[in-house]
């Protein structure tokens, strides 16, 4: 059984037995914000093999679990952050939603790493859901601050907020906010340089959690 079904069992377990579930027994006024980071793809799924053999799959778990550490230490667990994957496994599209909908999360935050044919592309694409729905302004709100401080604080180029239909975009739509941020190309030299060391993830993740914070903080 994979690590999201046996949270996900977890919790249903405790519903209904009437037990109380850390996460979903929190009242209103003392609820801290739940956010799902998805590391994309994962154990068999390499995704993008950049410059010099780098792997999306290995970013884009480092820059997750980083985001974890910052919001424990730094943030104080102003959020409460599970990831669908906390290792080197393959979990389905449809688990990575399901847990989302399941720990009734505010945000659903896909990571992954951009390649192209062109070894001259480059720069940050945030993509929304092309189905509109209940949540797609705050997605969209979100998607644009997040393109507009990786520009201003990191110096990637904006290639702008983008509409598409990604399972992960478009099975929650109308259940949370939810964005798939494109964090540069593996595929061009420099951002490749950047994403694959440590310390720039570190960097990486604070942005992306202080510019969170900025824009839903209670």
């Amino acid at each position: 059984m994979t690590q999201i079904k046996f949270l996900i069992s977890i919790i249903f377990a405790l519903e209904l037995f009437g037990l109380p579930s850390p996460v979903l027994a929190q009242t209103n006024q003392t609820r801290k914000q739940i956010i799902v980071i998805d590391p994309g793809h994962g154990g068999t799924d390499s995704g993008a093999v950049g410059v010099n053999g780098s792997l999306e799959k290995d970013i884009v778990l480092k820059i997750a679990k980083e985001i974890v550490e910052l919001n424990e230490i730094t943030f104080k667990n102003h959020f409460e952050i599970y990831l669908t994957r906390y290792k080197d496994t393959l979990i389905s599209l449809g688990d990575r939603t399901k847990l989302a909908r399941t720990l009734k999360a505010d945000l659903f935050l896909s990571l992954h790493c951009n390649y192209s044919d062109n070894p001259n592309a480059r720069g940050v694409e945030v993509y929304v859901s092309k189905k509109q729905g209940k949540y797609s302004p705050e997605s969209i709100l979100l998607a644009y601050a997040l393109q507009r401080d990786l520009k201003i604080n990191l110096g990637f180029e904006s290639r702008g907020v983008k509409f598409a239909n990604f399972h992960v975009l478009r099975e929650t739509v109308n259940e949370l906010s939810a964005i798939l941020l494109e964090m540069g190309f593996l595929s061009q030299e420099d951002e490749n340089a950047f994403l694959k060391f440590k310390k720039n993830n570190s960097i990486m993740a604070l942005l992306i959690i202080e510019t969170i914070y900025k824009i839903r903080k209670q």
